[in-house]
C-alpha cells in the first residue's frame, strides 16, 4: 500500500477551508445523578459539549465515557443514550422535556441529588454540504478532547469563554453558544477530514456497480466489525469469487485492502483530533490489539501512529477565518426529532 499521507493539503482541503457548520443550540442541561435520556434516530447531525462533570453515552456496543472539555459528535444523526453512568435510568428526551421544560434561557435541569453534569446539546449541519464520499469518511461517533490534539489553538479558549458564558444569564447568551459551537464543530470537523481525506482522495468514490456500492456503503458505516470476504460476499448474494472480482474491478483493489485503507484513513482522523490513546483508536476502527494496528498504519503512513499524532499537532490547522451568523434557537424538543 502506497504512503497515505503524501500531499497533505492539496485541492481537497482548500475545499475543506471552505465548509462551515451552522449549528442550532437547544438546550444547556443542567442534570443531577442518576439521569439518563435517549435520543431516537434522525437525519439530524447532533453533538453535545460536557461543561462541567462526566457522561457515559451508548451508541452501539460498549459504553463511552465522555469527560468534562470533551465533544461528542454524531455526524449522521444516530439515536444514542447520554446518563451519568451504566445501569441509570433512562427516558426519552421528548418525555423529559414535557414534564420539565427549558426555561426562557433555554435551560433543562432535570436528575436525581448526586454528582453534577452540564451538558450543551445541540444540532447541525454542513454548509456546503459535503459530497458524499467526503461524508462517508465521518464516523458514527466522534470524541474529541478540547483541550488536547492540534485544536488546542482553537478550542481551548473557546471552551473556556463557553463555560464562563454558562455560568451567567448574560443577556444574548443563546446567540454566543450557537456561534462558539459554530466554531467547535467547524474545526473539529475539518482537522478530522483534512487528517482522513487524502488517502481517501479517488479511492473512496461509490462504485457505478450497485451491488458493490452497497457493501462499500456497509463497509463505510461500520468499518470496525470484523468483516470477511465470505461475509461480505453473502451480503451482496455473490459467491465468493464472482464478489473479489467484481469488487476490484468496481473499486481498484481487493475487499480486505479496501476495508483496510478504510479503517486507517479513519484512524488518521481519529489520531489528529483526539487525544484517546493508541490502543482506544486500535479498537475504534476494528484491530484486536494494539500491535498489529501500530504495524498497519506504520506501513501505510511510513511512520508510527504517536509520531503521526505528534506531527499532526505540530502542523498548521486549517483556518477558522469567519464563522456564519449565529443560528435561531429553535424549539429544545427539535433534538429528539
Amino acid at each position: 500500500m502506497d504512503r497515505l499521507n503524501d500531499h497533505r493539503f492539496d485541492g481537497l482541503s482548500t475545499m475543506l477551508a471552505a465548509v462551515n457548520v451552522r449549528s442550532a443550540v437547544y438546550c444547556l442541561s443542567d442534570f443531577a445523578a442518576p439521569w439518563g435520556f435517549q435520543v431516537e434516530n434522525s437525519p439530524v447531525a447532533k453533538f453535545h459539549v460536557v461543561l462541567r462533570g462526566t457522561a457515559v453515552l451508548t451508541l452501539s456496543g460498549d459504553p463511552v465515557e465522555v469527560a468534562c472539555g470533551e465533544l461528542v459528535l454524531l455526524p449522521h444523526g444516530d439515536g444514542h443514550i447520554m446518563r451519568d453512568q451504566p445501569g441509570s435510568p433512562v427516558r426519552l428526551l421528548d418525555r423529559i422535556l414535557a414534564d420539565h421544560p427549558v426555561d426562557a434561557a433555554g435551560r433543562l435541569s432535570y436528575g436525581g441529588e448526586g454528582a453534577r453534569t452540564r451538558l450543551l446539546c445541540g444540532g447541525f449541519e454542513l454548509c456546503p454540504s459535503l459530497p458524499d464520499e467526503l461524508a462517508d469518511l465521518l464516523p458514527r461517533m466522534l470524541v474529541l478532547d478540547a483541550a488536547g490534539a492540534g485544536l488546542t489553538r482553537w478550542l481551548e479558549p473557546l471552551f473556556a469563554l463557553l463555560r464562563e458564558e454558562t455560568e451567567g444569564s448574560t443577556p444574548g447568551a443563546s446567540a454566543i453558544f450557537a456561534k462558539l459551537a459554530d466554531v467547535f464543530l467547524t474545526q473539529a470537523l475539518r482537522s478530522y477530514l483534512a487528517a482522513a481525506e487524502n488517502p481517501a482522495a479517488g479511492q473512496l468514490a461509490v462504485s457505478p456497480d450497485p451491488d458493490i456500492a452497497r457493501v462499500v456503503k456497509m463497509l463505510r458505516s461500520q468499518p470496525e466489525l470484523g468483516w470477511t470476504v465470505n461475509e461480505l460476499a453473502r451480503q451482496a448474494g455473490m459467491s465468493r469469487t464472482s464478489f473479489t472480482a467484481r469488487f476490484r474491478a468496481a473499486v481498484g483493489e481487493p475487499p480486505i485492502s479496501y476495508l483496510t485503507r478504510l479503517r486507517l484513513t479513519r484512524a488518521a482522523g481519529y489520531l489528529s483530533t483526539t487525544t484517546k490513546n493508541v490502543r482506544y483508536v486500535a479498537r475504534m476502527v476494528g484491530y484486536e490489539n494494539e500491535a498489529s494496528f501500530s504495524k498497519a498504519f506504520s506501513r501505510a503512513f511510513g511512520c508510527p501512529p504517536g509520531a503521526y499524532r505528534r506531527d499532526s499537532f505540530a502542523a498548521p490547522t486549517l483556518g477558522a477565518e469567519s464563522v456564519a451568523g449565529a443560528s435561531p434557537i429553535p424549539s429544545a424538543s427539535e433534538l429528539s426529532r
